[in-house]
């Protein structure tokens, strides 16, 4: 467990009458600074306890400050479902100014900077093409495995309905589609745990500034590719367009590094990229490409989701990089795709969820309250959507913990699945006459006449996507309200209940058809009631409602509203679609969190939301604040380095001018001047090169380049493996040319909302806290400030405080 999670209280160096005095107060807990007095041998005690390093003061009022009075943070228990892991650290996004940084920088030329500058977009349109090819790859073997499945039950359904052995195909159905499946959980479950679902509340947490381990492996990418591939075979209720953000956010982590550390191998190029910033923005870039490749829509799907979804910091050349890059991405696919289906040069094939060309259909002012209440039925659907899917997912970590149940549960609820749409295809009777204009692959006619199909067969023996069309473009009288209600009902709770599978899978699609679902029931029964009046296109309200379910689901507006009218090519329906979204948006957030939101917070990652939470301009640093701190002297012995780092596992120590700890007399409240900020990955790399000297006043030796250190990113070396002599132990490390000397800092007074967007804004991972001496103070980090927060249901707000655990398992 991190050490940042150990409790003062229990630590094993502290007295029982030491450390923190605490009172039981009215609406609080009372602190008394003044008994808070390690002894010197705690100098290398934890940065907090697992409730907070200091407890806010009776009703979190500032003494300085009369009549400020602060929001409570109610401490929740220790548990599995409001624990923050301590398992994830951050990435370093803050700009490291030291010394052998800036002698770099200083033999830059203006050339050298324009050829970067051009490198990053030729890194960015192989990111792109990359991104595309997999989309590709992807979709073709759907699409060929598809056919050759459903064509087989096809040819056995229509011989058994003759000869009475229905069960013949029904047990081939459920044994190809358990078999898919299998396959799909086995290679997540037993491959790479972190591939299953779609990939982006991951993929959102690295770009907030988490570092999610394993998440752009090589063996990950492979595991998303293929595992999505057998999901969408196996005939669950799932979508292969979402882990594509997973995917091109891996392919983006891979390129853009010149190495592959999974395979051994350093191509000796891109070395100027190898840090957490440019590698945030090329990963930026390649999730909208994959977003791209999936919806064919480079403004919607690229830049707005995002930017709206993805990406916590974003500047205009990020914009335009990843404009670029999910052009490429949708142009490729594009040519790809309209080779293999023969019309190579026409470019027809926009993305991998191709909705089809609408129509130019009125708009009359009049369906205004209608999208209106077609979106607050979106938003309470999709509120009960996660409501369930928060209950599953919590009954799954508790009960379905070993490898082999989580293969078993992909079993059952694929075979629920097959069984379910059978039994609806056998005992629905619902006989549609075969035109010319349908566009059914598969028709099915089971016990219907000569020259007519089932409709209901047809919905569930094809792929969610072709379904999603023929709900979108059929004729109005081409299905029947009871089979699409039906249908409607029974994948909407599949689709709740796959989601969260051990398998890659995406909530697209599912959300989208069951939205078709009951949008299209309420355009035919409009359809009927004016009598088929032009404006009440059922296939319209097939749209809406999808845009509906889908907001409702995972909150998301402009860029969906983007996409949809990207996809389908209609205009005049964007004022409709982004109001039915908005009115989907606030409905679901009144009661519940969006999926990725909920998948993000079982997790346990410390994810920081846009803004701080209200009403806390009364909190100071101080009082959320860890001490004390684990500090370095300018130029330390290696040995109390090699202490630190094997009795600690801080990622930053600050380095001080003068050690606090040095006087027995000290109260401790600062630890020293500060001169800078190390972090622990440096010190591993200086542990590892042996920059030593032998005076106490520092080295004269060329200090280690830039270049050295890149050269371990991401995967730095493990000091335990490093032998030291007694005369390497007994010798001093300069830590002045590699220390950042310029780090945020705040004073002990600024408020949580200040320290809170100041942290946000920069992407910081380390917040020094200082007193009026510039003294060290605190440290605050970005596990300190998740742990606040305001939760908001039903109009009502409730201040919490998480504690910090060791769970951690991916969403």
């Amino acid at each position: 467990m991190d050490t940042e999670t150990q409790t003062l209280l229990n630590d094993q160096h502290s007295k029982p009458k030491q450390g923190l005095s605490l009172t039981n107060a009215e609406n609080g807990v009372s602190f008394d600074p003044s008994q808070f007095q390690p002894r010197v041998r705690d100098r290398h005690i934890s940065y907090g306890s697992i409730n907070g390093a200091v407890p806010l003061p009776e009703n979190n009022r500032d003494p300085e400050m009369p009549g400020q009075q602060a929001v409570v943070f109610r401490r929740l228990p220790q548990g599995m479902l409001s624990t923050l892991s301590s398992e994830f650290e951050s990435l370093d996004y803050e700009l490291c100014e030291n010394k052998i940084f800036k002698e770099e920088e200083s033999k830059k030329s203006p050339g050298s900077i324009t050829k970067q500058n051009a490198t990053r977009w030729v890194v960015v349109f192989f990111i792109g093409v990359c991104t595309a090819l997999i989309a590709c790859t992807i979709d073709i073997c759907v699409v060929e495995m598809t056919k050759i499945k459903y064509g087989f039950l096809k040819k056995y359904i229509e011989k058994c309905v003759k000869e009475n052995c229905l069960y013949i195909p029904y047990l081939q159905w459920l044994g190809i589609s358990c078999g898919f499946a299998i396959l799909a959980s086995v290679l997540v479950t037993y491959g790479e745990p972190v591939a299953a679902g779609s990939g982006i509340p991951l993929v959102k947490c690295y770009l907030n500034g988490i570092n999610v381990h394993r998440l752009h492996r090589l063996k990950t990418l492979f595991v998303k590719a293929a595992g999505v591939t057998c999901s969408v075979l196996g005939g669950l209720a799932v979508g292969k367009e979402g882990p594509m953000v997973h995917s091109g956010a891996a392919v983006a982590a891979g390129l853009s590094q010149g190495k592959s550390t999974s395979l051994g191998f350093d191509f000796g190029i891109l070395k100027a990229f190898r840090c957490d910033q440019e590698k945030r923005d090329f990963v930026t870039g390649g999730a909208a490409a994959g977003v791209a490749a999936a919806f064919g829509a480079p403004i919607g799907s690229g830049v707005l989701f995002s930017l709206e979804e993805g990406s916590s910091f974003w500047n205009q050349n990020i914009t335009w990089r990843i404009f670029f890059c999910s052009m490429v991405s949708a142009f490729t696919l594009n040519v790809v795709l309209s080779t293999y289906h023969g019309q190579l040069g026409i470019l027809a094939y926009d993305g991998l969820l191709n909705f089809g060309k609408f129509p130019d259909i009125p708009f009359a002012l009049l369906e205004l309250p209608i999208f209106i209440a077609m979106g607050i039925i979106g938003g309470l659907a999709g509120a009960l959507f996660n409501q369930m899917n928060y209950h599953i997912s919590v009954f799954r970590r508790r009960f379905i913990l070993s490898r082999w149940a989580k293969v078993l549960e992909v079993i059952v609820v694929c075979s629920v699945t097959v069984s379910v749409g059978f039994i609806m295809i056998y005992f629905v009777d619902d006989c549609k006459p075969l035109g010319a204009k349908d566009a059914v692959e598969f028709p099915i006619q089971m016990f219907c006449e000569d020259g007519q199909f089932n409709a209901v067969a047809a919905m569930w023996l094809q792929t969610p996507e072709a379904s999603v069309r023929a709900l979108f473009h059929d004729q109005p009288g081409t299905h029947n309200p009871l089979s699409v209600g039906l249908f409607f009902i029974t994948y909407f709770f599949l689709a709740c209940w796959t989601y969260g599978l051990s398998i890659s899978s995406g909530i697209f699609i599912p959300a989208l058809l069951s939205g078709a679902a009951w949008g299209r029931l309420v355009g035919l029964g409009l359809y009927r009631l004016t009598q088929g009046a032009a404006w009440a296109d059922p296939g319209k309200y097939a749209l809406i409602g999808a845009a509906s379910q889908l907001g409702g689901i995972a909150r998301v507006t402009l860029s969906l509203a983007v996409i949809l009218i990207e996809t389908t090519g209609n205009l005049s329906l964007g004022l409709g679609l982004m109001l039915t979204l908005l009115t989907a948006k606030f409905v679901g957030d009144f009661f519940n969190a969006g999926i990725y939101d909920m998948n993000v917070q079982l997790a346990g990652l410390p994810m920081l939301p846009w803004s701080a939470p209200p009403m806390c301009h009364g909190t100071q640093a101080q009082y959320i604040m860890s001490k004390p701190v684990v500090v370095l002297k300018e130029v330390e012995r290696v040995s109390t380095v090699i202490s630190v780092l094997e009795d600690t596992r801080h990622q930053g120590f600050p380095v001080i001018f003068e050690d606090r700890f040095s006087g027995s007399q000290a109260k401790q409240t600062s630890f020293g001047v500060l001169r800078g900020l190390i972090l622990r990955s440096q010190l591993k790399i200086l542990l590892k090169e042996k920059p030593f000297c032998s005076s106490p006043t520092g080295s004269t030796r060329p200090p280690i380049p830039l270049e050295t250190f890149r050269m371990y990113y991401p995967r730095y070396p493990a000091f335990e493996d490093i032998h030291f002599t007694e005369e390497e132990r007994a010798s001093y490390l300069d830590l002045r040319p590699y220390m950042n000397p310029t780090p945020y800092t705040v004073p002990k007074h600024a408020s949580l909302h200040r320290t809170f967007q100041l942290f946000r804004a920069l992407g910081l991972r380390h917040l020094i806290v200082t007193d009026d001496n510039n003294e060290v103070a605190g440290m605050i980090t970005r596990k300190t400030l998740a742990r606040y927060r305001a939760r908001i249901c039903c109009g009502a707000i409730d201040f919490v405080e998480l504690p910090l655990g060791g769970h951690g398992v991916p969403p």
